[in-house]
């Protein structure tokens, strides 16, 4: 499986960009595309799954241009947008159904299929409850099984942790890592923890344009040896942040533990590990 995206763009009018000139190969595995809210993340799945157009440029899966033949992307395709919906007078098993009859999917093992996804995702206990009930957590969790009915060869999750508890976040980056065995499964966040312990490579976008992509090992390299920490009083941060990259600051006694970026450490700090969260930040992040 090969995804090609080759200087796309999506222009909304004269001076605003949803995305310019982006391009990225991806290959099967798990692709973790991080970047802040308003990136051009969403515009782009979007694109992918062909539920919009761009403006300009190619999107070719396995060299097949799905912007002039979108079946042949949806035919083998798993999809759950950051804005999914539910019918919510409907049960699990039901929604799941219907979710099938709109895919083409039917068969004797159509409800082996849906049991196994219900318990995967730990819906079985309420599957026959109907989805209004559900909390927000349920409600994404079903989200995720219906993008999973057609075992699909492209899985694109739009911020799929949404309201999911750490339990569950785990038992779902456990199901994504069976999956990408198989398959191109691209997970959009700007949450950095739902990326780092999956994700074969890394894609980090900022105002509609790529910084990085390639694996974690990478990104991170380019930070060794700059990534330190310094208690500071707590009226001194705004001055701090004003002239050094901050990373996350904690309370420490009646003082603030500071930890930045920086190719010269300051007096008092301490050398720390870089990680994949520095890293985007570092990219993201303004000085």
């Amino acid at each position: 499986m090969q995804l090609e995206i080759q200087n796309v763009s999506k222009k909304y009018n004269k001076n605003k960009y949803g995305l310019k000139d982006f391009s990225i190969h991806i290959e099967k595995g798990i692709l973790g595309l991080l970047g802040p809210n308003g990136a051009g993340k969403s515009t782009l799945l979007k694109m992918i799954a062909t539920v919009n157009k761009p403006t300009g440029g190619i999107i070719c899966l396995n060299k097949n241009n799905i912007l002039k033949d979108a079946n042949y992307m949806r035919k083998q395709l798993g999809f759950l947008p950051q804005d999914f919906g539910v019918y919510p007078n409907l049960n699990a098993y039901e929604f799941l159904e219907y979710m099938a009859a709109i895919k083409g999917i039917g068969g004797k093992n159509l409800k082996d299929k849906i049991e196994l996804l219900l318990e995967g995702l730990n819906l079985i206990e309420v599957a026959n409850k109907s989805i209004g009930s559900y909390s927000g957590g349920m409600k994404q969790r079903i989200g995720i099984a219906q993008a999973l009915l057609n075992d699909p060869k492209i899985v694109i999750f739009d911020e799929p942790t949404v309201g999911l508890d750490p339990e569950e976040r785990v038992r779902f980056r456990n199901l994504i890592s069976d999956l990408a065995n198989d398959c191109i499964v691209i997970l959009s966040s700007h949450i950095v923890s739902d990326i780092d312990t999956i994700a074969d490579t890394i894609a980090v976008m900022k105002n509609g344009e790529l910084l990085f992509h390639g694996n974690q090992k990478s990104i991170i390299k380019q930070l060794e040896n700059k990534v330190f920490e310094k208690a500071i009083k707590k009226e001194e941060l705004i001055d701090f942040k004003s002239k050094y990259k901050v990373v996350s600051t904690s309370r420490q006694d009646n003082q603030l533990l500071v930890r930045y970026i920086s190719d010269i450490p300051l007096e008092n700090s301490t050398m720390k590990t870089a990680n994949l969260e520095d890293a985007y930040l570092n990219l993201t992040k303004a000085n």
